[in-house]
């Protein structure tokens, strides 16, 4: 009932992928659940090393023999003077004094060489392989599509999406307003491209012919039908896995997934000097009382790693990043084949009652 042209061309069951959420979520496990179940499971690999990320597509081959994507981060390196980076880290010295940890610590490298990363990717000969932030260079899509990777992009708007055909990838993410975590704009300003998802898909299906992935908000079955119903080929769920059984989110930060509601969220650079939406805490709204310019991404995210780490460990929310989409409510601590068999219960109930 559920198939269509991209569940065809990944050899997938269901029309459901779970979204790559970097920094701790998307463990091997949930992975490599939501592929057994039929959907697509996806990795945030963005923070890994090269050698972390081959060990973990290893892992996620042990646990399954479904398709799996891997997901990467493309920007450009950033500037920042020393003296932007010096208050920076004078004022977050507040906060390392609250936590009991050192101040002004040595700073490691801002980011993972993409260069590297990809590298592993084509040598592992990942199924799919998906990128957001920006664009990786023809060489790389073309290398990736050479060894049979199925290559998808972020967009958040038509524009983007178009650019994106362009560059040769397979497929497109149309990333709404209400999807968690960081926004995947890179011609304009994320404040500029928040377009919500029932309005961004058709425009999107409407101005270029390669399958679309519907994101954002997206919890259950009635999120599927009227993801399709718009012209998407599939959706993308990511705080419908947050709180489930695999997922590798702090205890913390799945009780606060589970306990809070539709308005509890904001997007802010605060916690990495990118946009993204977050559960508010009282790290973000002090932030917005800071005189200073924040250091863009990456910087930003390496300078306040000490900070957001150390509050996991002490069970503290306020000064962790709690990346949530708008979808809160619907939340729930089940497997993520649970989820996934109950998302599509669900919709096949709606396309019968609709007949």
């Amino acid at each position: 009932m559920f198939e269509t042209l991209i569940t065809r061309k990944l050899n997938i069951t269901y029309p459901i992928f779970q979204a790559p959420m970097a920094g701790g979520p998307t463990t091997p496990e949930l992975v490599a659940a939501v592929s057994n179940a039929g959907g697509l499971g996806n990795l945030g690999a963005g923070y890994l090393t090269p050698e972390q990320l081959r060990n973990t597509i290893n892992k996620i081959r042990g646990l399954t023999d479904r398709p799996f994507g891997v997901n990467l981060f493309v920007f450009e390196q950033p500037e920042e003077s020393e003296e932007t980076i010096a208050k920076m880290s004078d004022y977050l010295n507040s906060y390392r004094n609250e936590l009991g940890i050192p101040h002004n610590p040595s700073l490691p490298k801002y980011s993972e060489s993409f260069e590297d990363q990809i590298q592993v990717v084509l040598e592992e000969r990942v199924p799919v392989f998906s990128f957001t932030f920006g664009l990786p260079s023809h060489n790389v899509i073309q290398s990736l599509k050479h060894r049979g990777t199925f290559v998808i992009g972020t967009a958040t708007t038509v524009d983007e999406a178009i650019q994106l055909e362009l560059s040769g990838i397979d497929a497109i993410v149309a990333q709404g307003s209400e999807a968690g975590g960081h926004r995947g704009t890179f011609l304009k300003n994320a404040s500029d491209s928040l377009i919500g998802l029932i309005a961004l898909v058709p425009q999107i299906v409407d101005h270029v012919s390669i399958p679309v992935i519907a994101s954002g908000g997206i919890m259950d079955g009635r999120g599927l039908v009227a993801s399709l119903t718009l012209g998407a080929t599939a959706v993308q769920m990511g705080t419908a896995f947050l709180a489930c059984t695999e997922s590798g989110a702090y205890p913390t930060y799945k009780q606060k997934i589970l306990s809070a509601n539709e308005d509890a969220t904001v997007i802010t650079c605060a916690y990495s000097g990118k946009s993204a939406r977050g559960i508010s805490t009282e790290f973000i709204r002090d932030m917005q009382l800071y005189p200073g310019n924040i250091p863009p991404y990456p910087i930003q995210h390496v300078m306040t790693r000490d900070i957001r780490q150390a509050a996991a460990i002490a069970k503290d929310p306020e000064f962790m990043s709690l990346w949530a989409g708008q979808g809160l409510r619907l939340a729930n601590n089940q497997s993520a084949a649970t989820i996934i068999n109950e998302t599509i219960d669900q919709a096949r109930k709606l396309v019968i009652k609709s007949f």
